[in-house]
């Protein structure tokens, strides 16, 4: 069976502290954390030892461990080497709060690159590849893997693109992070294309769930998240929705992945979708242990 950790995305009315004891509560494994200042349910940016030191004696009180930390860099790609060497130091800060806090993976946005944009492409992504090879060395002496999202706005907003920056960046420390709901709701890859194209690479999943809004398309000016405006679905406590988590799961698990499921529970930026997560995120958690695999 996945172990099931809950994203603190899906807790912004709680504190780290809160959330934390909220998992155990609902009977998670583990948590994701965000790492951005000014949120709650996240860590600041620049954290001291003794907040991590803090947060991490909470984990371990309530059984829960801190898998993944997630911070909103994006600019690995900049053309512009004084705000990419920024992007690479505030990664290398986070891989440091891994060592205290006991974290195996950092999500990482696979550079910054708005629908469309045409410019220097290659050489941004040739930056992109020069950071992740150089974060992968640093990320492995600490025992942590780096792991790419599908995403829109980057340079991995599709299964292919992954796959192919991956292959091309060719270091063990940095994989892919799969997010099927993602990748239906950015109208690329269905779930079998996906796995196919992109599964050799994976190393954690992010689990939500959406439906669709008649007639609208997706689009998004935000790396972090599409504006009300922008959005084309609606998100779902998992299994109330189109994903099909239950022959998706199936079917990692046939090719060999025994890794962490990550309830990303987009309450932070829907809130009026979906319920607290002390209800959304327990059923969520409930419907995917009732999975037979």
């Amino acid at each position: 069976m996945f172990k099931i950790a809950g994203h603190t995305m899906g807790t912004p009315e709680y504190t780290v502290f809160e959330a934390i004891e909220l998992m155990h509560n609902i009977g998670a494994d583990g948590i994701e954390i965000v790492v951005q200042d000014g949120y709650k349910s996240g860590l600041p940016c620049d954290c001291s030892p003794e907040l991590l030191e803090q947060v991490k004696a909470c984990a371990d009180k309530n059984g829960i461990q801190i898998i993944c930390l997630t911070p909103y860099n994006s600019y690995f790609n900049s053309l512009d080497e004084e705000q990419r060497q920024a992007e690479i130091a505030a990664i290398k800060r986070v891989i440091g709060y891994c060592d205290v806090l006991g974290a195996k993976y950092i999500r990482i946005y696979g550079g910054n690159l708005q629908a469309g944009d045409t410019y220097k492409l290659v050489e941004r992504r040739n930056k992109l590849i020069d950071s992740m090879r150089e974060l992968g060395n640093v990320a492995m002496a600490h025992g942590v893997t780096l792991v790419i999202e599908n995403h829109f706005n980057t340079m991995a907003v599709s299964a292919k693109d992954s796959a192919s920056l991956i292959a091309e960046i060719n270091h063990e420390a940095v994989r892919i992070l799969y997010d099927q709901a993602n990748l239906t709701f950015t109208e690329n890859e269905d779930w079998q294309t996906a796995i196919a194209l992109q599964q050799s690479y994976v190393a954690y999943m992010h689990v939500k769930d959406l439906v669709f809004k008649e007639g609208a398309h997706f689009k998004s000016s935000n790396v972090a998240r599409p504006e009300e405006s922008e959005r084309n679905v609606y998100t779902r406590i998992v299994g109330q929705g189109v994903v099909p988590w239950p022959e998706i799961l199936r079917k990692v698990k046939e090719l060999g992945y025994d890794g962490w499921l990550s309830l990303e529970y987009e309450r932070r930026w829907h809130p009026d979708d979906i319920p607290d997560a002390s209800i959304g995120m327990k059923q969520s958690i409930d419907y995917l242990r009732a999975i037979k695999l």
